[in-house]
């Protein structure tokens, strides 16, 4: 099995959620069977929220390239970065290290350009500052799937902040179910949980929406790149 490398702490329950997902996917008979894992979980990392959303905060990106780079001396074989937003810096990532990074955006894209028609939907559970930034609507282009953000999506902001204090307590579970139907409300085909705060309450999606994780499908790509399945 080749080690994956966690680029993590943001936040430090997302990071543990990946980690959680992946030992609970992987078809394992006894330890050997599992994931070798390095985590850097670095709740340290500047604030995306106050440099991307806010404009005021230090960059994030080399310091997260930072970390990558240690990750890689330390023995791991590929990354993986369990934080949607973060991905605005997987370039700097790329450059910083010689092994793969595992994209958890084009991963994405992918499974949903295969579950879906070209002119479908879809509707973003996300931090704003995945839409300001263009993370997804950037990998999207050329596919003919359309991301759709709430009108207001100040609220989802407050349910992540929310879950980094309070954990996904009733609240915030209540706020994700009313967030998912405000989407399907809104003309969404398919629903996207592309916030690992808001994978901590996936389950609370509206059981009639048809809805994707994207800390799902990195966990699978993790699997499949530790057991020699991809390269």
């Amino acid at each position: 099995m080749r080690r994956i490398g966690i680029i993590g702490g943001m936040g430090p329950e997302a990071t543990v959620l990946l980690m959680s997902r992946i030992i609970a996917a992987t078809p394992a008979r006894d330890d050997a069977d599992h994931v070798p894992m390095i985590v850097d979980n670095n709740p340290q990392v500047p604030s995306r929220i106050k440099a991307l959303i806010e404009g005021g905060g230090e960059d994030p990106g080399p310091v997260i390239a930072g970390m990558a780079q240690k990750i890689e001396a330390f023995g791991a074989e590929a990354l993986a970065m369990p934080c949607n937003t973060a991905h605005h810096y997987a370039e700097e990532i790329r450059n910083a290290v010689a092994i793969p990074f595992i994209d958890m955006v084009r991963l994405t894209v992918d499974a949903i350009s295969s579950e879906t028609r070209p002119g479908a939907k879809i509707g973003m559970l996300a931090s704003p500052a995945l839409r300001i930034t263009g993370v997804f609507d950037k990998a999207f282009t050329g596919t003919g799937r359309i991301p759709l953000y709430l009108a207001d999506d100040g609220p989802l902001l407050e349910l992540i902040r929310h879950i980094k204090i309070h954990g996904a307590d009733d609240n915030a579970r209540a706020q994700m179910t009313v967030a998912s139907r405000a989407l399907i409300c809104e003309g969404a085909d398919m629903l996207l949980i592309a916030c690992s705060e808001l994978s901590l309450v996936s389950g609370a999606v509206d059981p009639a929406a048809h809805s994707i994780d994207t800390i799902d499908l990195l966990a699978g790509a993790c699997i499949a790149f530790s057991s020699g399945q991809e390269t």
